[in-house]
């Protein structure tokens, strides 16, 4: 699948019926992040959206552009199909003979077609330069997405810089705050290759040249989110799904080349001794995350399509374009890990999990205790180092069926023989642990257990069938607001939820073992403490805010052969150093507004 340009796939998600176009004037601050969240809740994503009339500026917002899985298939080709030609170059075996030197020539041609190139003259990303007294940000329609954040922000930027050396690209994305009307913040988070590069710079006292694109061909678009490996060029990744090279520009104020296709580029510099205060942002954990000082990016030059799109996306609670984004990553890079681990069948990181909460993998098990190998082993490569829970199972689970995953777990382990607690880096966006950048880490061996492994021969653990109702466990804890059970299937053991109005700290813990304390509840195994507000009844936000606040180690009360869970909001006097974030909630007027325009916006024949 190959567009040399985002103005390619715009029209093709028109042509497919994949596009709704907003002629309705809607405002860049708050209103298109409400529309956008409610589209991406709709069945399947709803479709992309192309705002044709912003306040404020002349140029288009297109968003939610990869936000189902039949629109990053458009985008990108099958992504399975990329997936297995990964594994084809792979395994590929050395030519022993003439013949088979002969047969690598066709890939090889094709792999020829992969790294970018160099374009000369002026490029369709600048038939329009501004510079000195004309850069102005402010004409673009950057949106500012959540009540609380800290202004507007560029929120799909494709960061193009070097190392120090000049020897490595980098290419990321890195959301970035607009300060004014040249200035930016560069949110590098402390573990990404950009801050890397910064920090070698800073070590030098050398000033670093930055250039960001917005809006390119979708292969581009997702290579700048993709977890390579350190040191691999991302524009080679966006060239292998193409199968042709991404034609880049040399920019004109600094020694840097951009996609010559792209709609906006933005190019300046980065003083490595220049930091400010960025943030708070409603970040895809469903959260705001907290505010902090980082690098300040200023914009010598902006050039631009005569007629630009500004493409941008939104990030916040489950599920949202990036979830679909995060699925083809899956896809992409399984036969990659299967180069260093094996053993893996598939995996899958569902929505709730936000990426780094959850993993399910499927184990192709041959020897005792290969689950916890595989857990330790995925703790310490790359970004999977970020993965705060790793479910393992049997090869014959379906991982993308969180559902017959859910079943496996609740009937088969062990609660005392089977969590195995780890210690190790979390991404900064984890605001659980007691500490930022760290904490306790939780792996759940769902595997069968084998011949010389313990559990061997032991049969599950069966179900109680006579749990309370919950309202009676409601009525017996006045701390209580409410109860539910969450039941897989008739073998599996229910999980009782219960919202706690948490107002002095411990008080989660000391009603869990006030809990386990009265007989009359004994044959409940799984009591999780969930702090208000919590809608008991939306199953998916109730993992999603449960795996979020999840410290394993702090949190998880075992008593015997029961699991007490305690993931209400934790306070100073529990040990808890970091500042705990506000959910990301709509403004009221905000959603009102649209809600009046609603039809006029998206239509019912677009609602998908």
């Amino acid at each position: 699948m190959r567009y040399d340009s985002l103005k390619e796939f715009i029209a093709r998600l028109d042509a497919e019926g994949e596009l709704v176009r907003v002629r309705e004037k809607v405002s860049p601050i708050l209103e298109i992040a409400e529309i956008a969240d409610r589209v991406s809740k709709l069945p399947e994503g709803g479709r992309a959206l192309l705002f044709e009339n912003v306040e404020g500026s002349r140029f288009p917002v297109l968003i939610n552009a990869f936000g189902s899985r039949r629109r990053t298939n458009l985008g990108l080709g099958d992504v399975e199909r990329i997936a297995r030609d990964i594994e084809r170059y792979l395994k590929l075996p050395p030519p022993t003979g003439w013949v088979d030197k002969m047969k690598l020539l066709p890939m090889l041609f094709e792999a020829a077609h992969f790294p970018p190139r160099l374009t000369r003259g002026r490029a369709p990303c600048q038939e329009v330069v501004l510079t000195g007294d004309k850069v102005d940000l402010g004409l673009l329609p950057i949106l500012q997405c959540w009540p609380n954040d800290a202004g507007r922000f560029i929120t799909f930027p494709i960061v193009i810089n070097r190392s120090a050396d000049g020897r490595l690209r980098n290419v990321g994305l890195y959301r970035m705050q607009v300060y004014d009307r040249n200035t930016t913040g560069m949110h590098w988070h402390i573990h990404k290759d950009g801050a890397h590069f910064f920090h070698d710079f800073k070590r030098q006292n050398k000033t670093m040249e930055v250039a960001v694109a917005i809006g390119a061909d979708p292969a581009v678009c997702y290579a700048a989110s993709a977890p390579l490996p350190y040191g691999i060029d991302e524009f080679l990744l966006a060239g292998f799904i193409r199968k042709a090279a991404v034609p880049l520009v040399k920019c004109l104020t600094v020694d840097l080349e951009v996609p010559a296709n792209a709609e906006f580029v933005l190019e300046g510099t980065i003083d490595p001794g220049e930091m400010r205060t960025e943030g708070p942002f409603g970040d895809h954990t469903g959260y705001y995350s907290q505010d902090g000082d980082y690098p300040v990016f200023r914009v010598r030059a902006i050039t631009h399509r005569k007629d630009a799109v500004y493409h941008t996306t939104l990030v916040g609670k489950p599920p949202q374009e990036d979830l679909y984004l995060g699925r083809a990553t899956e896809r992409i890079f399984l036969p990659l890990m299967r180069t260093q681990l094996p053993e893996i069948a598939d995996m899958h990181m569902p929505a709730e999990g936000v990426f780094h909460n959850l993993l399910i993998i499927s184990l192709k098990k041959r020897y005792p205790m290969q689950a916890r190998r595989l857990m330790s082993a995925l703790w310490g490569l790359g970004q999977m180092s970020f993965v705060k829970t790793i479910v393992v199972v049997d090869e014959t689970v379906d991982v993308q069926d969180v559902r017959a995953v859910a079943s496996r777990v609740l009937s088969g382990i062990s609660l005392k023989r089977d969590l195995f607690f780890s210690e190790g880096v979390l991404d900064v966006l984890n605001h659980a642990s007691d500490h930022a950048l760290h904490g306790s880490k939780l792996g759940v061996d769902a595997t069968t257990k084998i011949e010389g492994e313990p559990g061997h021969g032991e049969p599950l653990r069966s179900a109680s069938q006579d749990v309370p109702e919950a309202g009676r466990v409601a009525a017996h804890f006045s701390q209580l607001t409410g109860c539910r059970y969450i039941e897989v299937d008739a073998s599996s053991t229910p999980v009782l939820f219960v919202a706690l109005d948490k107002t002095r700290p411990h008080q989660g813990r000391e009603f869990l073992e006030a809990f386990f304390a009265e007989p009359e509840f004994d044959s409940i195994a799984i009591c999780i403490v969930i702090d208000q507000p919590v809608d008991l009844d939306d199953t998916s936000l109730l993992m999603w805010k449960f795996l979020n606040n999840l410290d394993p180690r702090r949190d998880i009360l075992l008593h015997g052969e029961r699991l007490g869970i305690d993931v209400s909001r934790k306070m100073p006097e529990e040990g808890y150093t970091q500042n705990w974030p506000e959910e990301i909630e709509m403004d009221a007027g905000v959603r009102a507004r649209v809600e009046a325009r609603w039809n006029k916006i998206y239509p019912s024949d677009s609602s998908s």
